[in-house]
């Protein structure tokens, strides 16, 4: 086995090693399978585990490399992905067990590119029911084990609750989850990651179960911010089977990853929305603002014209789409669904075509004024979540922990989430990073340079066995 640890390094170490060829892709595959045999039992990140493609993939890929003919630079690089996203042959049941038996006819777009660069597929892992919810958890199928904490089950965050799992638990490198109100960042958050929400039109949805077709965004869940950025550049880019990618001009996120933050100004959360917030968290959140600041960065305050709250209560949108994908199924008394999944898809009966179409209006008209009170910033800055982790015995199904995230995806930003400090119980605490729609690199650049000051992000969790 060579120097490098296959389980614990960056997926950007591991793509180097064996393009050197001083790691096969075999030892990687045969690593990670080992630690998913270890620790899954207990952990549950997984729906399921192709252990024996896998390993064949992994020799093909270890042969191509050796004879010259690696496809790219994350040839033989293994991933995870959400069940929500299709692979032709394989089920996917959308995190509900009403779908346990259905077997995908088509690969996803998302799922084809990571494929078509070599990488290799280890399995498909938990979300909530249809993605309809940020703790976490699933009644029927079981909740992932947050690792951060052996002995409590603690939320591991929503939707793409098993890919945060998996990666936190160094079972995977990295992962692909979707995020309609937070589901990427809510697990990265209580995970302890480094997640990015994507502009919707970056990423292609076609051949993923939809929640909210307008809301909708896949994106990576990884360790550091250069993992983030790799995935995202693998997976982003027009489609022409998704009609909100047409147009959507390329990113280059390398060409400015190290440019540091000197010169760019940041925005302070005003003082209103530090209420409720955990002191910890807001303690980890000040010395971030810090940090940046000692870095170059302007930290600057910031006049929201709305409060974060209200764009969680603007849920119409989400409401009436996941009814009208899923409102059948809900009706049905007989189907076994989760009860607050399914007392979220029957309220978007209640929604109106006027209360629907007079949100989109009023989320034209909050984009604007976010705009208007944003000139001149590069970003603004919140916590990611209220709190750390919190018992599953606590959760509060009612309550969801999106407060800071759901406002990204209503006015169509983007955002990084990414660890700033842990509880002194051990638990991850977060950052999130909103900047501009489209403007993914800029997220990702301030992201980087708070990761090389800082090592939050290379701590890693106690659960082994």
């Amino acid at each position: 086995m060579p120097d490098l640890d296959p389980v614990h390094a960056s997926a950007a170490a591991l793509a180097r090693a064996i393009q050197s060829r001083s790691l096969s892709p075999v030892d990687a595959v045969d690593a990670l399978l080992g630690r998913i045999t270890q620790l899954e039992p207990k952990l549950q990140a997984f729906t399921e585990i192709f252990s024996a493609d896998a390993r064949l993939a992994a020799e093909g890929a270890d042969r191509a490399i050796r004879s010259g003919h690696a496809v790219g630079p994350l040839h033989g690089v293994p991933v995870v992905l959400k069940d929500l996203i299709d692979l032709e042959g394989r089920i996917t049941m959308g995190g509900s067990a009403a779908h346990r038996t259905r077997r995908a006819e088509r690969t996803a777009t998302v799922a084809r590119r990571l494929i078509a660069q070599g990488m290799i597929v280890l399995g498909k892992t938990h979300t909530v029911e249809f993605a309809y919810g940020g703790w976490g958890t699933n009644q029927h199928l079981g909740t992932p084990w947050n690792p951060w904490d052996a002995e409590v089950p603690r939320t591991p965050g929503g939707s793409s609750s098993g890919t945060g799992v998996a990666v936190a638990a160094r079972m995977a490198p990295w992962g692909i989850g979707t995020d309609t109100g937070g589901s990427v960042r809510l697990p990265s958050a209580f995970c302890g990651l480094t997640g990015l929400k994507v502009t919707v039109g970056r990423v292609s949805t076609w051949g993923i179960v939809p929640l909210s077709t307008t809301l909708d965004s896949p994106g990576p869940l990884a360790r550091t911010v250069e993992d983030a950025a790799l995935l995202y550049e693998a997976i982003s880019g027009p489609d022409p089977l998704d009609p909100t990618t047409r147009g959507v001009q390329p990113e280059a996120p390398w060409s400015t990853l190290n440019r540091g933050v000197r010169g760019l100004r940041l925005g302070r959360m005003p003082a209103i929305e530090r209420e409720g917030v955990a002191a910890d968290m807001l303690a980890a959140y000040d010395d971030a603002l810090d940090r940046l600041a000692r870095a170059g960065a302007e930290i600057v305050d910031v006049a929201l014209p709305f409060r974060f709250s209200d764009c969680v209560a603007m849920s119409a949108i989400t409401n009436a789409e996941a009814y009208f994908v899923n409102g059948p199924l809900a009706e049905d008394p007989s189907s076994q669904l989760g009860d607050a999944v399914r007392a979220r898809i029957l309220a978007g009966a209640k929604v109106s075509a006027q209360a629907y179409l007079g949100t989109f209006h009023r989320r034209a008209a909050m984009k604007q004024a976010y705009a208007e009170a944003m000139a001149g910033i590069d970003a603004l800055l919140t916590p990611t979540t209220e709190s750390a982790a919190v018992p599953l015995a606590a959760v509060d199904e009612a309550h969801l922990p999106s407060r800071f995230t759901r406002f990204g995806n209503l006015l169509d930003l983007c955002a990084l989430a990414l660890p700033d400090g842990f509880t002194a119980d051990g638990l991850p605490l977060s950052l999130q990073i909103v900047c501009r729609g489209y403007d993914e690199a800029t997220a990702l650049r301030i992201g980087q340079a708070y990761q090389q000051a800082t090592d939050w992000h290379l701590r890693q969790p106690p659960v082994e066995e």
